[in-house]
């Protein structure tokens, strides 16, 4: 429990046992050589046979992930759903709980106004349904949306074992899995929000693990695979659905350039296509339900009543159609400023540069060093073409004025195949006939598991004043902890209030980004409703037709965020047009 005590100072007569700052570097390299021996002397030849049932090292990697997580709950609770992201990928989960793919409109949805949600022509989401599939699940079995994020990263973790198969030995696959586990498991900020990469993370997984199997057998079990993973990645990400399906034509391009391997890729291509079939008509019957529209996307329509998410940097920026309100209105002015309105090929290229250190997401800190092994591997076709599909998705995605990582999720595991690739090449790298690479190798994993203990071991056994000291030096911190918007209290006293409630909620005009408005699927049913505050006379018809709930006013941009019975003072009414 007070193991992380220790570091509290690096002052030798500060610290509980004596040591300073160099101390601390020597113990970290002897446990590292230990380390080397017992890794080659016991954990290799484990790994080894553990590696080759495949079965059973995907529940495994997948069972791994879970219960790490679930052992972080004690400081780390279920993550509290923060901004409109969140609660608009929720309602949608919400939403197909209740199996339907939109809710009828609210007559009196204009107190239900808020970013990423349409009111009209149905009351839903402006996403696509995939990562929402998983809150489903996670609500309809276990009454708790968050544990389909848990499982789909369990998930995604298996996976990245099983494609990794398609592509290297048993033992570097099993490699590849456990860093998946470091990189994407329990630390990982898509396991602690609900807008994560998970779902286009497992699409890509599923194309990336057949493309080399069809190639190799060409068994109608990986063709269909593949055609969920695309129809996966299309009900995630459609517009870099895309870039995948154009990285696997780009896979057989070589069977394409000869005659005789057409009719063998006719007879997979059919089965993938079929298994592709579900998921367009899941797509096109959800855009037909939110927008009244087949062809029309729920963020297409979002953009054209309210003005986000904003248009590609080479399109002009989006003018709203609707009346918006003082939250909706700060989104758009932010988008559009980020935006720009206009673009240039040196604005591209500049942008293209600035978004590399986004790409440290997937890349632990000591890999990078097994990266430039990779090169040599781009005299091959299929690794030229790993590549080639990774720039791709980054210059895809740089049409988009702004960049979040889970927008290229589906090359994760090529991430972990490079690293892998590369790791691989040192190992067999030799100088003077000693197993230098092998031992480097090595190394460089036992700093990545280093890396992920040690902040592991403060996250799990570290007290508050712990996780405030050192998460401050985390270098892409990700789990929650603590309540810095105010959430946490507020819920609880809503939980703990008896019967149903009411909050109308009043933004200041200093009011930022955090969104508060959010409800569920049935508005009218919900035990807490929230609704934006308008004018006393307008207030008094919601009151009226919730006459059973307690009415609260919620005043999120006070410090601390405040929450009091309602009638209080009113403030201005921040409705603009």
């Amino acid at each position: 429990m007070y193991l992380f005590h220790l570091f509290r100072s690096f002052l030798p007569l500060h610290n509980p046992i004596g040591f300073g700052a160099s101390d601390f570097v020597e113990l970290a390299l002897a446990i590292l050589l230990v380390g080397l021996v017992l890794a080659r002397a016991w954990l290799a030849p484990a790994a080894q046979k553990l590696a080759h049932h495949t079965g059973w090292c995907m529940l495994f990697l997948g069972t791994l992930v879970v219960v790490l997580r679930l052992a972080l709950l004690p400081l780390h609770p279920v993550p509290t759903p923060a901004g409109s992201d969140d609660f608009s990928y929720i309602l949608l989960g919400d939403t197909l709980a209740h199996f339907r793919l939109a809710n009828p409109p609210h007559p009196m949805h204009q107190f239900f106004e808020t970013t990423f949600v349409l009111q009209n022509p149905s009351y839903g989401s402006i996403y696509e349904i995939g990562p929402s599939i998983a809150l489903a699940v996670g609500q309809l079995v276990f009454g708790v949306p968050w544990v389909g994020v848990l499982l789909s990263m369990g998930l995604l973790a298996a996976l990245c074992y099983w494609m990794l198969r398609g592509w290297t030995s048993p033992g570097w696959a099993l490699v590849g899995g456990l860093l998946a586990v470091c990189e994407f498991g329990p630390l990982n900020s898509w396991m602690n929000r609900y807008w994560g990469g998970a779902a286009s993370a497992i699409a890509g997984c599923l194309v990336f693990g057949a493309l080399p199997r069809m190639r190799e057998r060409a068994r109608t079990r990986d063709a269909v695979l593949l055609g969920v993973g695309l129809g996966l990645q299309m009900l995630t990400r459609p517009y870099e659905s895309l870039f995948l399906d154009l990285s696997a034509v780009l896979f057989f391009l070589p069977e394409l350039r000869r005659g005789k391997e057409w009719r063998r890729l006719a007879r997979t291509a059919m089965p993938a296509l079929l298994a592709l079939v579900p998921a367009v008509g899941l797509l096109l019957c959800h855009n037909r339900a939110v927008t009244g529209s087949w062809t029309t996307l729920p963020y297409a329509l979002s953009r054209y009543r309210y003005g986000v998410p904003t248009t590609f940097t080479f399109q002009p920026n989006p003018v709203p159609h609707a009346t918006l309100t003082e939250a909706q209105h700060l989104y758009y002015l932010g988008q559009a400023d980020v935006h720009g309105g206009t673009d240039t090929v040196a604005g591209y290229f500049e942008r293209l540069v600035s978004r590399a250190a986004f790409y440290r997401f997937f890349f632990l800190p000591p890999l990078c060093l097994a990266l430039p092994f990779f090169l040599p591997f781009l005299r091959e076709f299929r690794y030229a073409w790993i590549a080639l599909t990774i720039l791709i998705f980054a210059l895809g995605t740089n049409f988009y004025p702004y960049f979040f990582p889970h927008y290229v999720a589906a090359v994760t595991c090529l991430f972990v195949l490079v690293s892998v690739s590369g790791l691989r090449r040192l190992s067999e790298w030799k100088i003077r006939g000693s197993e230098t690479g092998q031992l480097a190798a090595v190394g460089i994993l036992l700093l990545s598991a280093t890396h992920f203990l040690f902040w592991y071991g403060v996250h799990v056994q570290g007290d508050e004043q712990i996780l405030w000291t050192m998460t401050a030096y985390e270098t892409v911190p990700g789990i929650n902890f603590g309540d810095p918007e105010g959430r946490v209290a507020i819920n609880k006293r809503l939980a703990e209030a008896p019967g149903r409630q009411l909050v109308f909620v009043r933004y200041f005009p200093t009011h930022g980004y955090l969104e508060w408005i959010h409800n569920d699927a049935d508005i009218d049913n919900a035990r807490v409703v929230w609704a934006l505050e308008l004018s006393p006379d307008e207030n008094a018809k919601l009151e009226h037709l919730y006459p059973d709930r307690k009415v609260w006013l919620m005043e999120p941009d006070a410090q601390p965020p405040k929450l009091v019975p309602y009638p209080a003072r009113h403030g201005p009414f921040l409705t603009v047009e």
